[in-house]
């Protein structure tokens, strides 16, 4: 019989080893946003950025999702309010794993507030900047601090420039949008047409209205239609009466 330690250590040496499963949680228990401003906002970049590139196939827009930038460390993480990011597929994550898709976001949109500014003007940033991520857009929605209350960042030869602003908006070169702010909300606005891209509910709204106006006109139509069938019908009444009267004058 073979020495057992011997054994035992031969044993162990064929089996193969498991690596330990690590677990990158999908919450860090905060809110979407401090306050009904904030969240608006968030909502909606993250519904505007998705309906603008969906039939781009590898844009990829997130919002309130947990960003994990270090392979093996579940505590190390960020939460970027909104965040962009190309050459990915489209569909929906739990969490955005940076070693698993090989794909930095191109930009982030943090809906900044007095409570969170260290973070956001500070840490965020310069995170952001040493990962490469080429835009960086700050708004405060409640004008608490931030002056201007939008600021934009540009990876220039590795480190953020600031943005000049013109005529009160930034240009974004990844997007090729251009951002403004008006009153509490952050405006996505597309340089072809120069409108706002619409909220869910402003859209909802728009449609709304385009059927009553259709459902009026169609009305419009049909009460022109029955005026006309009815002129026609008694303009055919007194052409028979008339014919009529000829016939007992001739008769």
């Amino acid at each position: 019989m073979p020495n057992a330690p011997v054994f035992e250590r031969n044993l162990q040496a064929n089996l193969p080893s498991i690596e330990p499963v690590i677990h990158y949680p999908e919450s860090d228990g905060k809110p979407v946003g401090e306050t009904d401003w904030h969240i608006s906002v968030i909502f909606y970049l993250r519904a505007v950025l998705r309906f603008f590139f969906r039939h781009h196939a590898d844009v990829y827009t997130a919002a309130d999702m947990l960003f994990y930038y270090e392979e093996g460390e579940p505590t190390v993480f960020k939460v970027p309010d909104v965040f962009v990011v190309k050459g990915v597929a489209k569909h929906d994550r739990r969490i955005y794993k940076l070693w698993e898709e090989k794909a930095v976001p191109c930009v982030i949109f943090e809906i900044t507030s007095r409570s969170t500014r260290w973070a956001d003007v500070g840490e965020k940033k310069a995170l952001y900047e040493f990962l490469g991520i080429q835009e960086y857009f700050l708004f405060d929605p409640l004008d608490e601090y931030l002056k201007p209350r939008l600021q934009g960042f540009r990876l220039v030869r590795g480190q953020y420039m600031p943005i000049p602003l013109k005529n009160g908006a930034f240009t974004s070169q990844e997007l090729g949008l251009i951002l403004r702010p008006a009153g509490h909300m952050l405006r996505v606005i597309d340089p072809e047409t120069g409108e706002a891209l619409p909220s869910l509910e402003e859209a909802a709204e728009k449609a709304v209205e385009a059927t009553e106006m259709a459902r009026l006109e169609t009305q419009r139509a049909q009460a022109e239609t029955q005026r006309a069938d009815a002129a026609e019908a008694e303009a055919t009444r007194l052409r028979a009466e008339l014919e009529q009267v000829r016939r007992q004058q001739t008769g």
